[in-house]
């Protein structure tokens, strides 16, 4: 059975009315326990990363601010959640969760992250929720350790993963792929190796057909050793957010897509949750759920 990162600290107190669904990682664990999609033996309880590790991806000045809690006021107004020493240590957890789930990716196939997928954290700035970018600082602790030497993200999450394209401009032995809403956040893109944007209410037959495309295009151009994939499920009809209009199974489809295009080249995988903000958490929570069911599908 595969492993899967999380830590109770997961899920951050917010003040009240916060439009991030900081709950649904909780519920996403019990779910997948109450459904005996994995059993309990497949959590694991990530340490936090050190600063050395994490100023692999971000500017050493930033994350010493983030570690003494002296980010300028603009800077937090930027990330959307108030600062504090419980915060920074929950993405200490969550960056390290994604890290060890690599190394257990290399032995299982895949490996997961209930929380993660922070990409719109760049080298030296937080920003829509994120603060450090996870699958980023991983795939830089993969190349510094010589685990891997061509490494591809696919973010499928429906905003450009636009701290994920800027920490690896110019990084060959990363290549970023983000298919996302065209009119969406962040309004100011950055440049992927890759970008598929896509108009605003487009569904399932579209959005799977250019996926499947873009994939085997990648596969074969950039023969990766290892893959990250970013799972958003804020492309949901129900999504508050997303303006595109894919159905439920439509999006389990899309992770099966990528799941299996990694079996077939063999490569292993890590997988973070990104975002999700349906109106229901009912239908992020299922959502994100379908991913691991249809992992225990592939890799089980």
């Amino acid at each position: 059975m595969f492993k899967i990162a999380y830590h109770s600290s997961y899920v951050h107190p917010l003040p009240n009315g916060h439009r991030f669904p900081m709950v649904k990682y909780e519920l996403i664990a019990a779910q997948l326990r109450y459904e005996a999609v994995v059993p309990d033996t497949a959590f694991f309880t990530p340490e936090p990363a050190d600063l050395e590790t994490i100023s692999l991806a971000h500017v050493r000045e930033y994350c010493s601010q983030l570690l003494h809690l002296t980010l300028p006021s603009a800077m937090i107004r930027r990330i959307g959640f108030p600062l504090s020493e419980q915060l920074i240590a929950r993405e200490l957890r969550i960056v390290q969760g994604t890290i060890t789930g690599c190394r257990f990716a290399m032995e299982d196939g895949v490996a997961f992250n209930v929380a993660g997928g922070t990409h719109h954290a760049g080298s030296d700035w937080g920003e829509g929720f994120c603060l450090l970018n996870d699958q980023a600082i991983a795939a830089c602790d993969l190349l510094h350790r010589g685990a891997s030497k061509q490494v591809l993200i696919i973010d499928l999450d429906v905003h450009q993963g636009n701290g994920t394209a800027e920490i690896f401009n110019g990084e060959p032995r990363v290549f970023t792929f983000s298919m996302h809403g065209r009119n969406n956040f962040p309004f100011h893109k950055e440049h992927s190796d890759l970008d598929i944007s896509l108009a605003d209410g487009t569904s399932d037959r579209e959005y799977l057909e250019t996926l499947e495309q873009q994939l085997d295009v990648i596969f074969e151009k950039v023969k990766p050793d290892f893959v990250f994939y970013q799972s958003g499920v804020d492309v949901l009809s129900t999504d508050k957010l997303g303006r595109l209009n894919l159905s439920r199974a439509g999006c389990r489809r899309r992770d099966e897509l990528v799941f299996n295009k990694c079996l077939q080249a063999n490569v292993p995988l890590q997988v973070s949750m990104g975002g999700g903000y349906s109106p229901q958490v009912r239908d992020i929570v299922d959502a994100h759920c379908n991913t691991f069911k249809a992992a225990v599908h592939f890799f089980d």
